[in-house]
């Protein structure tokens, strides 16, 4: 059993700026590409940046030159630091992890429960 469980999430105005959190716990093995999603009212979920274990980062469009994902590999963490936020940014935030968990050797992913992140005008 994995669980992710992500933080930092709130309101804010535009051009503000959080930072989330997500740490995976369990009995883990190992971590491959650990990522974030949103999904905003009426749209279907996106990516918006995902991290290799070795540290190489993707961003979506919506997100690059604003957001900086990062990780910790020593305490299973991922963060995404956003930057000017805008009010298209409103979305529930996911966060995702690719792992290796006993009992099992196969990887898959997991899933964090979400955290709000909404940006007023």
């Amino acid at each position: 059993q994995v669980q992710l469980v992500e933080s930092g999430g709130g309101l804010v105005q535009a051009g503000g700026s959080l930072r989330l959190s997500c740490a995976a716990s369990g009995r883990i093995r190992r971590i491959d590409t650990m990522g974030w999603y949103r999904q905003a009212p009426g749209k279907q979920r996106e990516p918006v940046a995902t991290i290799t274990n070795g540290g190489s980062a993707n961003y979506a469009n919506s997100g690059e030159g604003r957001f900086t994902v990062s990780r910790d590999n020593a305490k299973n963490t991922v963060f995404l630091q956003m930057n000017s936020l805008k009010p298209e940014d409103t979305a529930v935030y996911y966060c995702k992890a690719a792992v290796v968990a006993a009992p099992v050797f196969l990887i898959r992913d997991y899933w964090g429960q979400g955290t709000q992140v909404t940006v007023s005008s």
